[in-house]
């Protein structure tokens, strides 16, 4: 197996759609076809599901995902230790929110790009709640997310930022807004996350089911349902104060406390011991 086929494959498993990683390969459909095929007849099993809707990783295709990051991971360690003198190159993949991308990264990527041009950067923005999972995953460097409850002594972190986790409730006509947040009323929540977690740990402790009459990804989507009168939502104050939705919500007061965020980035003790990586930790840490 060589490493631009794995490096493929692992693309291809990421996106679940041949189509994308063709693209993002930069390989025409056929030859990004014709690589998997090759992976498969040495594998000697099928590595992907495939229908017109979907594309699905076989038993032995996760088992592959697993090596495959691993391998591509230790070429590209081993590519930056051959880097002469103190040049930091190669490849640095960071994930964050849209948020986070215009709050709290600015400054950090300028610095960055003019630091070290021959470092090839990529951001990948998403939902918040997902940037943990990438990071544990394997496939992503970098991540700004929540400290999260679970996992702690699996990541390194570094924070940014603190920002309390507030209720918001439709300012839409109809919806009945009460005094007081009872637990009763409808919600709009993420579908996981910390402030999911925190916001289930609340209902427990009170003896209260949930009336969940909406599930998201994101905390900028959770936003945008609440304001058309689904439910009350609980989001980040640092990514309300910047949604364009801000003045069609209104802050739920006296509301539950739950702790607050604390933002930062995030990596692995592996991931560290890369240049590319710990160049913008070491960066991230003197601003």
């Amino acid at each position: 197996m060589d490493i631009q086929a794995l490096q493929t494959f692992v693309r291809t498993a990421e996106l679940r759609h041949f189509g994308k990683a063709s693209r993002v390969c930069n390989l025409s459909p056929s030859a990004l076809t014709r690589t998997i095929q090759r992976l498969e007849e040495e594998v000697g099993q099928p590595l992907f599901l495939r229908d017109n809707r979907s594309v699905a990783l076989t038993p032995a295709g996760r088992k592959l995902l697993v090596f495959a990051r691993g391998a591509v991971e230790d070429w590209r360690q081993f590519q930056e230790s051959l880097t002469p003198g103190e040049t930091v190159s190669g490849a640095l993949s960071l994930y964050a929110s849209i948020t986070a991308v215009y709050s709290l990264l600015p400054e950090l990527l300028e610095s960055y790009r003019k630091t070290y041009p021959d470092v090839q950067l990529e951001l990948r923005t998403g939902a918040a709640e997902k940037a943990i999972e990438q990071l544990l995953s394997g496939e992503i460097d970098l991540a700004v997310a929540a400290l999260p409850d679970q996992n702690r002594g699996r990541i390194v972190f570094m924070p940014l930022a603190e920002t309390p986790l507030v209720f918001i409730a439709p300012k839409t006509p109809g919806f009945e807004v009460p005094s007081k947040f009872m637990g009763t009323e409808p919600l709009v929540v993420p579908q996981s996350g910390t402030a999911r977690q925190r916001l289930d740990a609340w209902f427990r402790a009170k003896g209260l089911v949930p009336n969940i009459a909406s599930e998201v990804s994101g905390n900028e989507a959770l936003i945008a349902m609440v304001r058309l009168g689904t439910g009350i939502g609980v989001v980040p104050q640092l990514v309300l104060e910047r949604s364009p939705f801000r003045n069609e919500v209104e802050l739920m007061d006296p509301a539950p406390e739950l702790d607050p965020y604390v933002v930062g980035l995030c990596s692995s003790k592996r991931n560290l011991k890369r240049p590319a990586v710990k160049a913008m930790w070491e960066l991230a840490e003197k601003l």
